[in-house]
């Protein structure tokens, strides 16, 4: 079985879990039908793999919109706190090799790129919020600023007091409780 495929079997579980997701969160994605989901991942396994990693990880996909432009449904994570599979992880691949002791396994960056996926940005963070209260005892590293990065740091978004906040920190650095949440186009 090729790397990047679900045999017919695992297809199905996952597009069970992600109809069933998709029932009991309409809000999330008012006027989009599944049906209409589910034929364009049908037709794109790559994208049924990705969404498979991230259910994996922790994340729970769902829909949260559609792109005006390009019609493409958008997945992004949606469990309560930064997904668990995803945590103590630093940045980016920079990050991660500039360390010379108690490297972190991966980075989001990385992680991300494996998974065929896109870390959230801090707009598609603030949107996310929008649909439920997220990352209350968690945070998550989002999409950072080239100009940021090149001096070192790097950005991430958690919920306190009922406010979505942006913080900064060096990109080398990773907690237990810091992970990071994705975007899929589908």
């Amino acid at each position: 079985m090729p790397k990047n495929k679900l045999t017919a079997s695992q297809s199905k579980e996952l597009l069970d879990i992600l109809k069933a997701r998709f029932e009991k969160n309409a809000k999330r994605h008012k006027g989009i039908a599944w049906a209409d989901v589910e034929s364009k991942l049908q037709k794109h396994a790559d994208k049924l793999w990705s969404l498979n990693e991230m259910e994996m990880t922790g994340g729970e996909p769902d829909v949260v919109g559609q792109d005006k432009k390009t019609g493409e449904y958008l997945f992004f994570d949606c469990a309560a706190e930064s997904p668990k599979g995803r945590r103590s992880i630093c940045y980016d691949h920079e990050a991660l090799e500039s360390r010379k002791e108690h490297k972190p396994a991966n980075s989001a960056v990385n992680m991300a790129a494996e998974m065929g996926i896109e870390l959230l940005d801090e707009e598609q963070y603030r949107m996310l919020q929008t649909f439920g209260a997220f990352d209350l005892k968690t945070s998550s590293w989002v999409q950072t600023p080239a100009a940021i990065r090149k001096l070192g740091g790097a950005v991430f978004c958690d919920r306190r007091y009922d406010t979505v906040f942006l913080y900064h920190n060096g990109a080398e650095s990773y907690y237990a409780a810091r992970g990071f949440r994705g975007v899929l186009r589908v």
